[in-house]
């Protein structure tokens, strides 16, 4: 129990170490950063969940006493308490007549999934607990972006123009209209005509198209946001767990990945967070986070559905090659394509039984 806690301890401080370097703000310290779950992981598969669960209090604690509160929650919130469980869950099992069951691969990829959307909504109710200013901070965050792709058209000399007072002729014919009007009002005229609206320039349509993107594109935020979380922890799970199982100390037998299924509970679970999305709230957001990151677990469960529905069959490495080089130049929106496949997977459950021979 004594090694436990040390090197609970040792994990817990190089994990905060690699977090609290991502206020230096350059790609390495961000590159740092990505790896921040992975001593807590490995000691929890390595050793003992408890030791992984000192290591993330221990972390947590550092980062409270030493940067700010607001560090430490985050990083408890954010990193090392969903390492901790998803460890415990990965080493968790029973007794059996057919001997020790562990855990099944497809509930893990369930809570990975489930375990993204709560760290999200973890760490955005710690940033904002007001909804509203969590709300402005999206728009405001998904407008620079829509500015970046989009810049607006009007140069600077017609913005200057748009805005500086009018000087020589214009003056004139604004004095002009004046005494006009003057002559109006003293020869009686009671009703006064309202001048037209100005047509709507391509400058002002392309604004509001601006406007219109970065709304739709702050309410996708936390899908998007949990989406790759949840792709992050699955590849944090399966990296540290084959450090572990290379050093030897990885009490479960390696899982045959491609085979992983996971209940169909899951797509209750996904209609629920679907019907969440129309919520007011933090409700909303979670809800929406949620469809984000089961659209992961979904379509990780379509590659491995790829993987296993190939075994066997002739040219089984090119249509692997082939499928990960369009996820590679498609950037990831391929992706959708697995997630349909994934759902359809479980919804369906046709997968070939475990005994059955490989065609």
């Amino acid at each position: 129990m004594a090694q436990h806690i040390g090197i609970g301890i040792g994990a817990g401080l190089v994990s905060a170490l690699l977090f609290g370097v991502l206020l230096k703000a350059t790609p390495l310290a961000i590159l740092l950063y990505l790896v921040a779950p992975l001593p807590i992981l490995i000691v929890g598969l390595g050793w003992s969940h408890k030791a992984a669960l000192v290591a993330a209090a221990t972390g947590s604690l550092v980062l409270i006493l030493v940067i700010a509160p607001f560090m430490g929650l985050a990083f408890a919130a954010y990193i090392a308490l969903p390492a901790w469980w998803l460890a415990y869950l990965t080493l968790l099992g029973r007794e059996t007549q057919a001997g020790l069951e562990w855990y099944p691969t497809g509930r893990l990829l369930g809570w990975i999934a489930a375990t993204a959307a709560l760290a999200f909504i973890a760490i955005a109710v710690l940033s904002s607990p007001n909804h509203a200013a969590f709300d402005a901070q999206l728009r405001g965050l998904a407008q620079t972006l829509v500015q970046t792709r989009m810049p607006a058209t009007r140069s600077p000399a017609e913005t200057r123009r748009a805005g500086a007072p009018a000087t020589g002729s214009d003056a004139a014919g604004q004095d002009a209209a004046g005494q006009g009007t003057a002559g109006q009002d003293a020869g009686g005229q009671d009703a006064a005509v309202a001048p037209e609206p100005a047509p709507q320039t391509g400058d002002d349509q392309a604004d509001v198209t601006r406007t219109e993107v970065a709304d739709a594109l702050a309410r996708v935020v936390p899908a998007l946001a949990a989406n790759g979380l949840a792709l992050l922890l699955a590849f944090y799970l399966w990296a540290s767990a084959r450090i572990v199982k290379i050093s030897g100390r990885l009490p479960r037998p390696w899982p045959d990945i491609p085979s992983t299924t996971m209940p169909r509970s899951t797509l209750a679970v996904l209609a629920a967070a679907v019907a969440m999305c129309f919520a007011p709230g933090y409700v909303g957001v979670f809800g929406v986070a949620l469809v984000g990151a089961f659209s992961a677990a979904f379509a990780l469960q379509g590659l491995a559905a790829f993987h296993d529905r190939s075994r066997g069959r002739p040219g089984r490495g090119l249509m692997l090659f082939g499928m990960y080089l369009i996820l590679f130049v498609t950037q990831g929106i391929a992706l959708v394509a697995l997630t349909l496949f994934g759902l359809a997977d479980t919804a369906l459950d046709r997968r070939r039984p475990k005994d059955s021979p490989a065609p």
